[in-house]
Formats: structure tokens, sequence, C-alpha cells
């Protein structure tokens, strides 16, 4: 029985990462799927890129595929030693969609078993988890909402092909939710083959950017501008927040970049972010001669040279 080097047969090296093996699986799976695949027995490379990566992307599966050494060579008998037991054993047989597996993958991890009906088991595999990324305003992330979401996704058709349709999920967004949490939607990913369940669809959630806030985590940031007067003498001022307006105070001496916190007014949780009100004060142009005389009695009666700590 010829050995099978699965490494080669996903073009990466011994030590590949997981992601390594997925990314090169997909290209692979891609250019030789038989019904979309012009490249000549694409369907026996197909197959072959099956069974590498149903090895491979399983830690137990390839560990003890490894555990064979790396001095194997294509062409070479395989006899697996009669004390071999790698600690796994995989029902195979029938048409799993994949067209079946080689004798050098039963002899290596177990031949088809009988069923309780006297025939036989089929190949048993969970469907592959997939990861998809989904963009949300600030609005819905602070109250909640439910998105309709649409997707291309591989399932098995009547035939045990492996085909990609539309679908569309309505997903649930929770309140609160922050950039760079995941949402699992269980049973939602790739199809199982043998009867085995489906595997899961994973939403990474980023936030769209928003026209007046800046998110970090759970925390709002705003940049509130303020008259001069406001900012001089104090003032309650109107603002806006995700929850509605409030109204605020702004203590009398406030300059630019002052920061005031309102506590539990960021993004829910628990417990809940904060949002920030980031003064600017705005000096209004002297548009009359009346704005200008103002300005040049506030020069005369009120001295002050912003730049004096510069010339120290």
């Amino acid at each position: 029985m010829e050995f099978k080097d699965y490494y080669s047969t996903l073009c990466v090296e011994r030590d590949a990462s997981p992601e390594d093996i997925k990314r090169s699986y997909r290209r692979l799976a891609r250019k030789y799927h038989p019904d979309v695949s012009t490249e000549p027995e694409a369907e026996e490379r197909f197959k072959e890129v099956q069974e590498a990566y149903e090895v491979l992307k399983d830690p137990e599966k390839r560990d003890a595929y490894d555990r064979f050494g790396a001095d194997w060579q294509a062409g070479q008998d395989f006899r697996p030693p009669p004390e071999w037991e790698p600690g796994v054993h995989f029902s195979v047989g029938g048409d799993s969609g994949a067209g079946g597996f080689s004798d050098f993958f039963e002899s290596l991890f177990g031949a088809a078993r009988p069923g309780r009906d006297g025939g036989f088991t089929q190949f048993r595999t969970k469907g592959e988890d997939l990861h998809t990324r989904v963009v949300i305003d600030l609005e819905d992330a602070y109250a909640g909402t439910t998105r309709s979401l649409s997707l291309q996704s591989p399932e098995l058709d009547d035939d045990g092909r492996l085909v990609t349709r539309n679908r569309t999920l309505q997903v649930k967004i929770p309140k609160g939710i922050s950039e760079g949490q995941r949402i699992r939607l269980a049973g939602q990913g790739g199809p199982g083959l043998g009867g085995a369940p489906a595997g899961d669809l994973y939403l990474d959630v980023a936030l769209a950017p928003h026209p007046l806030y800046e998110i970090a985590g759970k925390d709002l940031y705003l940049h509130l501008p303020v008259a001069p007067w406001e900012a001089a003498l104090g003032d309650t001022v109107t603002a806006p927040t995700p929850g509605g307006k409030v109204e605020l105070r702004i203590p009398a001496g406030s300059q630019t970049g002052s920061r005031l916190r309102l506590k539990g007014r960021g993004l829910p949780g628990n417990p809940p972010g904060d949002q920030y009100m980031v003064l600017d004060i705005v000096t209004p142009r002297p548009g009359t001669d009346k704005a200008r005389d103002l300005y040049e009695r506030m020069k005369r009666e009120m001295p002050f040279n912003p730049r004096s700590a510069m010339e120290a």
C-alpha cells in the first residue's frame, strides 16, 4: 500500500499552522471541485485534497499521522505496525460526498465497521465552522436589534455534492455588544458528513464609524462645542447621548480639552461604559462693528497672554 503524503497533497510544510492548512485547502478545493474545475483528473485530486484535510485539520488525527515521522517517501509501501493503536477510530465507507477515502486512510484510522442493519456505517464528521464579519451601527449596539444577514455558504445537495447556496438569516444583535465581540450561531456553519451535525457560524462584530461619537470599548467620547462665555462663566447646556439628550453643567473656567464624565451613559453592560464630553471652545467671528468693538473692549479690559507658559 502506498504511503500518502498529506502535507504534499495540501501544498504545505509539515510545521504548517492550522490557519495555513485551512487556507491551502480552500484554495485547492476551489481549484479542483468537480462542478467547476477544468483541470485534468479534477475529481480524483478533489478527493485527495478532502482526505488530506480531513486528517490535518484535526489535532488528534494529525498527531496520529505525524507519529510515522517525516522519513516516508511517496511510493513506499505502508504497513502499520501490529501494536499501532492511535487512540482514534473513524468509521468510513459508502460515499461521503468526497468519494470515500483511500486504503491508506482506512488502514491508519480504521476501516468501515458493520452497522446495526448489517451494512456499514458511513464516515461521520462535524461540519466546518465558518466565520464572517458584520458591521453594525452604534445605535444598534446600544439598544440591540435584529439584522437580516445574507451570505453564501456550502451545503450538500441531494446527490451529496458540495455546492454554494445563498442564505438569509435573522440575527439577534444583543444590547451592549462592542467592537471585537463574537456572535455564535450554532449549526449554521458548513454541513456535516454522514449525518454528523453542521458546524457553527461565528459573526465577528465591528462598529461603523459614527459622526458624533468615538468608541473605545464600552466608553464613548463626544467633542462638545461650547461658547467662550459658557466656558468662562459656567452654564447648563443640552448635550446628546445615545440614550437621549441630557442637561449638562459646564463648570466655570472650563478650557478646551476639559473632559466631563457621564457615568453609565456609554454602551450597556455589566458594568456599563461611560460617556465623556470633551469640551471644544468655539470663538464666534466678529461679523459686525458692534461685535468687533466688544472684542476690542475685551482686549483692553482683560489682558491675557495664552502663550505665557511658552515664553517662560
